[in-house]
């Protein structure tokens, strides 16, 4: 099975590195630049497999989209620039065999804070490997989904999500995506909102509820400060959101 792996960029001087030694098995790597102005085009620079493209954001979709245009290959292993792949889902990918009945690979996460990785997160599994021929992106709120169609499976193996960029760049990045993710919960019709967007659009009940599925339902008091730091990162994004909800709804 050949694969190539997509990644977007946008400074991730402190991330990309990393991702990239644990792709050195794959014959090309797809970049998708949104811009970077520190040293991350460098570190890309540094490995001879990996290919670059410009272009200027506007949507994390569109950004995908066009990288799925400039591949060949029959499959893709879609990654965020601070997902890095453990030995045993590498070895699993190296491993799967061509299934014409599997379309597409969902894999799990474990999320990390300063390099250890956690009980439990937030993050669901994901879509990341998948035919090419039958993928498209679609945006949800500040994130970004894959629709396939076809039939998945599961892989075993985990992916670490460890992004150690400093605090500033994610509360810069955080303020960005509640904004997007305020259109999409006042702009969906609430019969077709999730339990848990519903519990948002309260704008009081969420960050008390992330306080208590985080520390408790997740066990992340067991990772003592790593664990209170993950915490308090998801209570401070939902109180981000709900002051976002009071303000348009203000000036609506």
């Amino acid at each position: 099975m050949k694969v190539t792996p997509l990644i977007l960029t946008y400074n991730e001087v402190a991330n990309i590195g990393r991702v990239l030694e644990r792709l050195i098995w794959a014959e090309r790597i797809v970049v998708i630049d949104s811009g970077s102005t520190d040293e991350t085009i460098e570190i890309l620079k540094a490995y001879p497999q990996v290919e670059i493209f410009t272009r200027s954001f506007d949507s994390f979709a569109s950004q995908c989209n066009y990288g799925l245009s400039k591949i060949h290959s029959e499959w893709v292993l879609s990654l965020d620039a601070d997902y890095v792949l453990t030995d045993e889902l590498i070895t699993e990918i190296q491993a799967l065999a061509l299934d014409k009945t599997t379309d597409y690979y969902k894999a799990r996460f474990k999320y990390c804070v300063f390099g250890k990785p956690l009980q439990g997160t937030l993050l669901p599994p994901r879509t990341i490997l998948y035919r090419r021929d039958r993928a498209v992106y679609q945006n949800d709120g500040h994130a970004h989904r894959v629709k396939v169609n076809g039939n998945p499976q599961m892989l075993s193996g985990y992916i670490y999500h460890d992004d150690r960029k400093p605090l500033s760049r994610w509360l810069w990045a955080q303020d960005r995506y509640m904004v997007l993710e305020v259109k999409k919960l006042l702009s969906t019709p609430p019969s077709k909102l999730s339990l848990g967007d519903r519990i948002r659009k309260t704008k009081i009940l969420a960050p008390f509820a992330v306080l208590i599925y985080c520390l408790i339902v997740k066990r992340g008091i067991l990772d003592g400060w790593a664990g209170w730091y993950y915490t308090l990162q998801r209570v401070l994004a939902e109180i981000l959101l709900s002051i976002h909800l009071i303000q348009a709804e203000k000036d609506s």
